[in-house]
């Protein structure tokens, strides 16, 4: 199997390492308008083959598949041409910028015959995978409340490098720069998290955003820091059941943690990722009048980036799909209209 690495910088070291692991996959270009970059990261990955446009890769054509680890707003220009190529795609999230947008994706995937999959890094999380089976085994009877959470705090402190300085974390803020904030960038797993346990369509959604003072005048340099930075969501399931969701960075004392609490007519279910590992506890009979909760145990899962190149190969369902990514975009459109809509709202 023959890859090719579309942007490299941010998440595309972490996509080599990971595809380098898999037997009989090899990584034979990079992509980037940035030479040096480009150069840099080719040298580091020993990746043989560099081109700094999408157009002369194409033309070059020597690969099966690519990783799109360009910024949100490339995503859509720069996978077109490479479904229409024929090739094999894996795109970061989230899909596209607009639920239009995302919708074309699908849609070409879907003429295109090939294996289109989107990152959505947290179907990797054993105690969410283990969840959604038990919800689907009717474990917890049917689902009437849900409450989940994706907490960083990047805002407040340098675990992952310092906000104000780094173009990585900086072009998050900006929308100029093709950031949807926090809804965009972590909202979308949530909401993944969320309805893929559930097993359940959203009904309908309401939002609220908040962008907060983070530096004189709200900019820094070339960025205009007016990305939304906390997101709270209410969300009503289609059969009935009503949910919040919430994510924020600045959620001080919580790294990059997931939660997520479905309650049942017969059970409940406690998923968290915390700290890079994740738990999984469940409240079923008879330990309901106790309100006793019970650890589950958690068999392991593949990586999106082995479960991409198994669909390939043909050995294995290619999920998440364009498909589930253009339904989440559509999530997040409704979201920020009701936000903007929210925001007119008379004070109390």
């Amino acid at each position: 199997m023959r890859l090719l690495i579309l942007g490299t910088g941010g998440m595309a070291a972490n996509h080599a390492e990971q595809f380098a692991k898999i037997p009989g996959v090899r990584i034979v270009a990079g992509v980037d308008t940035r030479a040096d970059q480009l150069a840099t990261f080719a040298d580091r990955f020993a990746i043989p083959h560099r081109f700094t446009s999408l157009e002369r890769a194409l033309d070059w054509g020597a690969f099966d598949a690519v990783t799109n680890v360009t910024p949100d707003a490339a995503h859509h220009p720069t996978t077109l041409p490479l479904l229409g190529a024929g090739k094999h795609v894996l795109c970061e999230k989230p899909l596209a910028t607009n639920a239009a947008h995302a919708d074309e994706m699908a849609a070409a995937a879907a003429r295109a015959g090939v294996v289109a999959m989107v990152n959505l890094t947290y179907r990797n999380v054993p105690a969410l995978q283990q969840a959604a089976q038990m919800v689907a085994a009717g474990a917890i009877g049917t689902l009437r409340h849900f409450e989940a959470s994706y907490l960083q705090s990047w805002l407040t402190q340098p675990a992952w490098g310092h906000w104000d300085r780094e173009q990585q974390w900086l072009w998050r803020l900006s929308t100029a720069h093709g950031s949807k904030g926090v809804l965009g960038d972590v909202g979308i797993h949530i909401l993944d998290f969320a309805t893929f346990a559930a097993g359940l369509d959203v009904a309908d959604i309401s939002c609220r955003l908040a962008t907060f003072d983070k530096a004189p005048g709200g900019r820094i340099g070339d960025y205009v820091l007016d990305a939304n930075d906390s997101a709270t969501m209410q969300l009503r399931l289609a059969n009935g059941a009503l949910g919040t969701v919430t994510a924020s960075r600045f959620a001080t004392g919580h790294l990059n943690d997931l939660r997520l609490r479905l309650h049942g007519d017969r059970g409940a279910l406690d998923v968290a990722f915390e700290k890079g590992k994740s738990r999984l506890s469940a409240c079923l009979a008879p330990d309901l009048e106790a309100a006793l909760w019970r650890r589950v145990p958690c068999p392991p899962v593949p990586t999106v980036y082995r479960r991409f190149i198994a669909a390939i190969r043909g050995e294995g369902p290619a999920i998440p799909d364009f498909a589930r990514a253009a339904r989440l975009q559509a999530l997040l459109d409704r979201a920020e209209e009701s936000a903007a809509q929210e925001a007119r709202a008379l004070p109390i």
